[in-house]
């Protein structure tokens, strides 16, 4: 399968189902959104492959991995392979460079009739595609307003938009780690890159938008998200675009916070209590102590207003204040102001 750089764009920018190869370590380190894990060798069998390559040599090793990989092992593992291609004979496959080991799947499949295509350069190559990808110049539109307005749910409703914090499985702030783990880095910005690919690729499906230069809307972010490191370029060319500020009252606020942090959220509690003591610098002594006494009352009474009363302290205090100032530094790039539904018609407009 030949691969110049335009193929790698299709197969990314089009969702081509992938069929990861590597072992289920290399897997978890990071992959591509909605590649399948099917490896030719386990994590064991690939160190004992290894040991005997640096032993004895590359016949010594691919003699070794024939050995392990051999008889029953070998059918359930071409079997996975085979159901695998039936479901999506339009798919690719890889492994770490695009050699041996998918060269050997490859190989095998042929045998059996199926003959799916090979990523030649593998999940290096198709990598370092997408961390080129990260580098397009993107037309972002910035989505600002102070924590509580909904951000997030106003761009659920633009097709044009990047989901950071879906991608990031994490809230983005300092009270935003959710139950489940965030994915790894090379993960994170594998699927970020293909979402720009999906949204800026003259070869991706209609259904991404109109126009690779037509605006595309992003929730205004610091650096970083959770653990996870928003990329320089991106991040670069979100603090160079137009912003639109989005206002909910107060009480609006509160509620969604409540409602989205607390009241839906069985193991809240440790989380909450954590985040709050990690800002304790930043809140100072007396107010971090007046909202954890509200916050623990709250999880005790299991009272909603008390859960209110401390979301709203947090808020005076902390994330009103920081936000405020954090605008100010945009001002010049604020190109509209209004409440939810407005701004959710103008970013409809403005992506279309």
């Amino acid at each position: 399968m030949a691969n110049p750089t335009s193929e790698y764009e299709r197969l990314l920018a089009r969702g081509i189902p992938l069929l990861d190869v590597r072992s289920p370590g290399e897997f978890a380190r990071g992959a591509f959104p909605g590649a399948v894990n099917l490896p030719l060798l386990t994590d064991d069998e690939r160190h004992q492959v290894g040991l005997r390559h640096r032993e004895a040599g590359g016949d010594a090793a691919v003699a070794l991995g024939e050995r392990l990989v051999s008889g029953s092992t070998r059918d359930a593992r071409v079997a996975a392979w085979r159901a695998w291609t039936s479901r999506h004979p339009e798919g690719a496959l890889y492994c770490w460079r695009g050699g041996l080991r998918s060269q050997i799947v490859q190989e095998w499949l042929a045998a059996e009739g199926d003959a799916p295509a090979r990523i030649v350069g593998g999940f290096k190559a198709l990598r370092g595609f997408c961390l080129k990808a990260l580098d397009r110049d993107v037309p972002w539109v910035v989505l600002a307003g102070r924590a509580g307005a909904d951000k997030t749910g106003i761009l659920e409703g633009v097709p044009r938009s990047v989901d950071l914090e879906g991608l990031a499985n994490h809230r983005g702030s300092a009270f935003g780690k959710r139950g489940t783990p965030q994915p790894p880095p090379i993960a994170f910005e594998n699927a970020l890159a293909v979402r720009v690919l999906q949204l800026t690729s003259d070869v991706a499906p209609a259904e991404f938008g109109p126009s690779p230069d037509t605006p595309v809307a992003v929730e205004d972010e610091s650096r970083t998200i959770g653990r996870l490191a928003v990329p320089r370029e991106v991040f670069a060319g979100m603090q160079r675009a137009p912003v639109v500020v989005v206002e909910a009252p107060r009480e609006d606020r509160i509620e969604h916070i409540y409602r989205g942090y607390v009241a839906d959220d069985e193991g809240a509690r440790p989380r909450l209590e954590q985040a709050l003591d990690n800002i304790q610098r930043r809140l100072g002594g007396e107010r971090h102590r007046a909202v954890r006494r509200e916050m623990q009352r709250a999880f005790e009474t299991g009272a909603p207003a008390r859960h209110r009363a401390w979301i709203g302290l947090l808020l005076d205090w902390y994330y009103d204040p920081m936000y405020d100032y954090q605008l100010g530094q945009k001002a010049d790039r604020i190109t509209f102001r209004g409440g939810r539904a407005d701004v959710a018609e103008y970013l409809a407009r403005a992506t279309a």
